[in-house]
């Protein structure tokens, strides 16, 4: 069988068992066996008995619906490749606005200081940190795990030590500004924080809510007590005229988030739409 009909043969299988994927699929996980990248995988590439066996393995894997970069332990996110893991909710390609309209914000101011409430895996800050060298951040997690893939991901991009920290906090802590002032104040806040309404966790995809951390994803009853809280603080911890962008579940939601900035005397610059036009992302100012 060629690399080709192995490809087809795989991919059939998943389709036929229920799982929706595609040929890129099969050719990532091929990819990682191989040590190329999955555009050179070609009818030209060799594939040996124990090669077609590591990648059956990783298919049975996904036939349980855990998501390809959670089985090769990477996925690609903006301009630059993460590791993730289950500890971590894996990068949206829609988030990529989020750190697209900072990056914009950003460039013009010789160096800045960005706070990222719930790093993760650290793509938003860190793909934000590599592209402009002058900029400082702090990242917030509960997570211990989560801080350590950060670690890992900003050693792998080169990050320098003294460009990020990492604390370990919950944002809801009553010290929690006690533990940032000797960062701040900052320039801008930005967060992809927990937005699915407790009630709708059941109903997500399984590749979403089986791999994902609960605690990425839960947003409390109405999904919004961690903007309520992210706005508190930003208020108190951002400079004169900082920005906070913020990721939210849909238009509906970001409409919530502008009545609750609008309590804290933040004011709303724009909404942003993602890959599927749907208003994904808001811009405030304080």
């Amino acid at each position: 069988m060629n690399i080709n009909d192995l490809i087809n043969d795989r991919l059939k299988m998943l389709l036929q068992n229920g799982i929706d994927s595609s040929a890129f699929e099969i050719k990532l996980l091929l990819a990682h066996i191989l040590g190329i990248e999955p555009k050179n995988i070609s009818p030209n590439v060799e594939i040996n008995e124990h090669q077609v066996a590591l990648l059956d393995n990783m298919l049975k894997e996904r036939l349980a619906y855990r998501p390809i970069d959670k089985i090769i332990g990477k996925k690609g996110f903006y301009k630059y490749d993460f590791v993730v893991s289950d500890d971590v909710l894996s990068p949206r390609c829609d988030t990529e606005i989020l750190v697209e309209k900072a990056i914009e914000l950003l460039a013009p101011i010789k160096s800045a200081n960005i706070l990222e409430f719930g790093v993760g895996s650290g793509c938003i800050i860190l793909s934000i940190l590599a592209d402009l060298p002058c900029i400082t951040g702090v990242g917030v997690d509960i997570s211990e795990a989560a801080l350590a893939i950060t670690d890992i991901n900003a050693e792998s991009l080169k990050i320098e030590p003294n460009r990020l920290n990492l604390l370990k906090t919950s944002w809801f802590d009553e010290d929690i500004i006690e533990k940032l002032s000797n960062y701040a104040p900052f320039d801008m806040v930005v967060s992809n924080p927990p937005y699915i309404i407790t009630s709708e966790i059941a109903k997500l995809d399984r590749e979403v809510k089986e791999f994902d951390p609960l605690i990425a994803l839960d947003g409390g009853i109405d999904g919004l007590k961690d903007y309520d809280r992210i706005l508190q603080l930003s208020q108190k911890l951002l400079k004169p005229n900082g920005v906070i962008i913020l990721e939210a579940g849909d238009g509906q939601q970001l409409r919530q988030i502008e009545q609750i900035a609008d309590k804290y005397k933040i004011k709303c610059l724009n909404i942003l739409k993602d890959l599927n036009n749907i208003d994904r992302c808001i811009i405030l100012k304080k």
